[in-house]
């Protein structure tokens, strides 16, 4: 346990007083570690953010418990001051006891707004080197110099080689590190002062890992060329000139020991995507073969490989953080679409080592989930962890510039294995489209009226207890949301029901002068699985068929083409799963789904689940009271033994990390 979270932690001691109020104005509580830490004390949170919402959380749950004499370790905290804590209520007050907590008081020779810009996972870093340097106190520069070098282990001074500056980079964009902006300007400054990157676009792929990755992507040909030409004594030349988009140098040393190390991953993660060249005979160094398109089933079979190794190697473990989790659902949905495709020739070994892989990733998921999963809706919205995160995401850029515009599409049941898919059949119709992926983690049960409806209120599932089985009141949610956020309800479009057939509604509805937000839900999916009788071989071809019709990249066109910044996400993911037998409950159960089934009483339940001694009881964690849903053990459904189908509503890797995407135009 890191030092810093120890001082925390060691202000709460159960049953001290049954409520307590934090001022808590940088987020400090709501870290996974510290989260996790608390609710293991058997403490409760709620955030102090919207008076309504929370007062009807704090009614609900709480009162009613103290009024029956029960003893509760509540947590009220507000993202203020200590001296704001005055603003509570002040039945809150007379209650409860009051703490404070800061980043100030715990890193007190550090410039506070260099350390409140950090992510709150790389305070563990920070604080291990303020306890082995004891810094004296330091001003803005130098806690960026001292940050750089012992939290990021960036040394600019060192940086005097593109290789030298391509390690930095890899290093951070392979890793998906977050760093603040000013200590990216701070590293940006310092560079150009050194001789030789007068030239680069450090703008760009210092802080961007897309535009980083696009920038190694055009020239990795150009290195190719160099690499034949060196083994042909310089007799080869280049007649037709690359086009790039990127300024700065043509030639890449992707050579270098440094950089050679990340080369394989990149291209097996789809970081980078490999080349087809027609000298690629030319080359006898083995490691470029990983970047060059040859025969298709060996190219394809050396990447399952690579990818299998890889994903074996970093499943996250229980103390991971979500993030981890991201990065690992990102590179296994790399692979899920090379072993579907029809083409696909795999071995029986293959199919079994991807079984058995799967099988450890639902192992290591669930007890990932049982103690951590609770403490992600209440982490801050920016970037987005979970699906009604998204909203208050958006509201950002909404509310940055009035000529703003956001347009956020639901593809219903989208996976992340199949958005690899429609990115891929995009990339073809649209080569100048960019995509900047993320992920967000669905809500369990994985189900549409829980989850879609989430991602367009922007609120837990909890505070929608009457539509919790319906998506009737999805415009209302949406409108509501924006409204909050000092929109009028003229400037709010949505819409569902798409995927097929003319875009008229939607051009309608964002012809309106004053249209700034739309939401916008695409079903095809959805009604694609729920008729799929192929398993995930058939639903990724049908998914793959229906992106290459017009449909998606006329939507997005017509969204870019209006002004819309275009975000893309969905509700769920979806797996093939096997029959394990259908409960004997009558009508006991309130929602009878393939992978979850949902009951308004615990006895009930627990007696279904005596015939399923395997499925998960599912806590109604963000839910309504009385929701509560059992889900089906593993890759199974509660239909009859022997059937298979592709569904969703359980707790599985694919069903509950879903792509979120920005996607827009390369400048021409």
């Amino acid at each position: 346990m890191s030092n810093w979270r120890s001082q925390i932690l060691r202000k709460f001691t159960p049953n001290v007083a049954r409520l307590t109020l934090v001022a808590d104005p940088d987020g400090l509580l709501l870290e996974e570690g510290i989260f996790a830490g608390i609710r293991e004390r058997g403490f409760e949170l709620i955030p102090f953010e919207d008076h309504i919402a929370f007062r009807y959380a704090y009614e609900t749950k709480f009162r009613s418990r103290w009024e029956r004499g029960e003893q509760t370790d509540l947590v009220v905290v507000l993202h203020a001051e200590a001296r704001d804590l005055n603003c509570l209520p002040y039945d809150l007050l007379q209650a409860g006891r009051q703490l404070s907590f800061s980043l100030g008081e715990i890193f007190p020779n550090l410039s506070y707004p260099v350390v409140a810009a950090l992510d709150r996972r790389d305070l563990d870093a920070l604080d291990d080197a303020q306890e082995q340097y004891v810094p004296n106190v330091l001003g803005d520069n130098a806690t960026i110099k001292f940050v750089l070098r012992h939290v990021f282990d960036i040394a600019p001074e060192r940086i005097r080689e593109p290789a030298d500056l391509l390690r930095v980079l890899l290093r951070r964009h392979y890793r998906g590190q977050r760093i603040p902006s000013l200590l990216d300007e701070r590293f940006i400054q310092l560079i150009r002062q050194q001789h030789g990157f007068a030239d680069w676009p450090l703008e760009t792929i210092v802080s961007d890992r897309q535009a980083f990755f696009a920038f190694l992507q055009e020239r990795w040909p150009l290195f190719l060329d160099r690499a034949v030409s060196e083994e042909n004594l310089g007799i080869r030349e280049r007649t037709k000139p690359y086009a790039l988009e990127f300024s700065g140098p043509t030639d890449l040393p992707f050579d270098h020991d440094d950089i050679r190390i990340y080369i394989d991953n990149l291209f097996l993660e789809g970081l980078l995507e490999a080349v087809p060249y027609e000298q690629a005979d030319s080359l006898s160094k083995p490691w470029l073969v990983i970047g060059i398109r040859r025969d298709e089933q060996a190219d394809r079979e050396h990447r399952i490989d690579g990818l299998l190794c890889t994903l074996a190697s970093i499943i996250p473990q229980e103390d991971a953080r979500h993030d981890d989790w991201f990065h690992f659902a990102k590179t296994w949905a790399e692979l899920v679409p090379l072993a579907l495709e029809s083409e696909a020739m795999l071995s029986e070994s293959v199919r079994q080592e991807i079984e058995m892989l799967q099988a450890r990733i639902d192992d290591a998921l669930v007890p990932w989930l049982v103690n951590r999963y609770a403490g992600l809706s209440s982490l801050p919205p920016v970037p987005p962890v979970m699906l009604h995160h998204i909203p208050r995401f958006l509201a950002r850029h909404v509310n940055d510039a009035k000529e703003h515009k956001v347009a956020f599409v639901l593809v219903d049941g989208l996976s992340l294995d199949q958005w690899v898919v429609t990115r891929k059949e995009l990339a073809k119709q649209r080569p100048e489209y960019r995509f900047r992926e993320y992920a967000v983690f669905a809500w369990i049960p994985t189900i549409t009226s829980v989850s879609r409806q989430a991602a367009f209120a922007g609120k837990l599932p909890s505070y929608f207890p009457n539509s919790i089985d319906t998506t009737n009141r999805e415009p209302a949610l949406w409108t509501q949301f924006w409204v909050d956020q000092g929109l009028t309800q003229q400037e709010v479009g949505y819409a569902k029901g798409l995927g097929d057939g003319a875009l008229d509604r939607v051009e309608e509805m964002i012809a309106w002068p004053r249209m700034r937000v739309v939401g916008l839900v695409v079903d095809k999916v959805d009604r694609i699985m729920h008729g799929m009788e192929l398993g995930a071989a058939g639903m990724h071809n049908q998914v793959r068929q229906w992106v290459q019709q017009p449909f998606m990249a006329n939507l997005i066109d017509l969204l870019l083409d209006n002004g819309f910044c275009v975000h893309l996400s969905s509700d769920h993911g979806n797996i093939e799963a096997a029959g394990c037998g259908q409960p004997t409950e009558g009508v006991v159960a309130d929602r009878r789904g393939e992978r979850a089934r949902v009951y308004s009483d615990s006895v009930l339940r627990s007696r279904v689940k005596e015939q399923f001694l395997d499925a998960l009881e599912w806590p109604p964690v963000g839910l309504p009271e009385g929701y509560l849903s059992l889900l089906a053990p593993s890759r199974s459904a509660f239909v009859r033994e022997g059937e298979r189908l592709v569904g969703h509503g359980g707790a599985s890797l694919e069903e509950l990390i879903v792509p979120l995407v920005q996607i827009d135009r390369r400048d021409p």
